[in-house]
């Protein structure tokens, strides 16, 4: 069978990720430029010497606490970039990460210059993400031949739910059910595998259904410092009450940004920063997860109508914009400790969560 277009702008986006994870240059194109990009966190001064260009492209919310946005050209949000801002990659670094602020209070003054590219910009911010690696490169115009290149459209293509399969299912007795059943998930050119494991018998009934983002800290080592592990358990159990559930284990650590960039988001947490602004700080969104992710899932799973367990409204209507009906938002009630309570608390009063 020939690769579709679609196949084909997906392999593109997956070689330009690996080559910013490498610290290689690639090439982006999108309406209204294109763009030759390095990414900062993992460029080498010698690459950087070659490519040539002490230009820094950051996200707009990284701008936002550099209070660089008045400087801006656009008036719309997106990335922003600094002309001359840094000739080797410990200078981009202190503009990039959040936790050599302190170390680095004074910076600038900076000169900000319209990207040239506007959706390129953008498109690379989410690649950043997706690789888990900070929102900032450093960038020129497109000059001479480039070995790796994709256009935004390709990066669309790559994280496109709908290319989302099932790729293997095996019955799995857990803890909270002997009888449990687990499927697995993946796309041909994604390296992250979500899974869905179905407690009890299935029947005509909607199932409870518990959306969890991976959290190794959580889920694994047992953190106190957020609710997801407990959450995780006390998901599966209430499943194991009901008529049947399904827990859909999503592969967006960090609220979407990576483990790497969640233990920043710690750190900056451990000098007092909330949540929210931590993750604002390192140049990310508050919320960076694909709902759409978990719409396919359903969909594959033939499960139309679900009981949401979740204390996050915002979920409840981020899957009925994917065509799943919600017909009850079940809440999730779990004690707090010394060290969550703040986090807690953040999720009630900064992002709506219920609780």
């Amino acid at each position: 069978m020939s690769e579709t277009p679609q196949g084909r702008g997906a392999r593109r986006a997956a070689r330009a990720i690996d080559a910013l994870r490498r610290g290689w240059p690639f090439r982006i194109e999108g309406e209204g430029g294109t763009l030759d990009l390095l990414a900062v966190e993992s460029a080498r001064d010698e690459a950087l010497g070659e490519f040539g260009s002490g230009d820094v492209l950051i996200s707009g919310e990284r701008a936002v606490t550099l209070k660089l946005t008045n400087q801006r050209v656009a008036a719309t949000p997106g990335p922003v970039r600094l002309a001359g801002a840094a000739d080797t990659v410990a200078a981009a670094l202190a503009v990039a990460d959040p936790a050599l602020d302190l170390a680095n209070p004074l910076k600038g003054p900076f000169r900000t210059v319209a990207t040239g590219g506007d959706d390129a910009a953008s498109a690379a911010m989410t690649m950043a993400r997706h690789a888990g690696l900070l929102p900032a490169f450093f960038v020129r115009e497109a000059t001479g031949d480039a070995e790796t290149r994709c256009t935004a459209d390709d990066v669309a293509a790559l994280l496109d739910p709908a290319r989302l399969q099932i790729a293997a299912r095996a019955r799995l007795p857990v803890a909270a059910s002997e009888s449990a059943e687990i499927v697995a998930f993946r796309s041909p050119e994604e390296a992250s595998d979500h899974v869905a494991l179905i407690i009890g018998k299935r029947d005509a009934n909607p199932p409870v259904v518990r959306l969890h983002s991976e959290c190794l800290t959580g889920d694994v080592l047992g953190s106190l410092k957020c609710d997801c592990g407990p959450q995780l358990h006390a998901a599966l159990h209430a499943m194991a009450d009901a008529p049947w559930g399904v827990l859909l284990y999503l592969r967006q650590e960090g609220r979407g940004i990576g483990l790497v960039n969640k233990l920043r988001a710690y750190a900056l947490q451990d000098q007092g920063y909330d949540t929210v602004d931590a993750n604002l700080r390192l140049g990310f969104p508050v919320e960076a997860r694909d709902f759409a992710i978990a719409g396919r899932m359903l969909e594959l799973l033939n499960i139309p109508r679900i009981r949401l367990m979740t204390n996050n409204p915002e979920k409840v209507e981020r899957l009925e914009k994917e065509g799943v009906e919600v017909v009850e938002r079940i809440p999730l009630a779990l004690p707090t400790n010394p060290y969550n309570e703040q986090y807690l608390a953040t999720k009630r009063d900064r992002t709506g969560h219920q609780l």
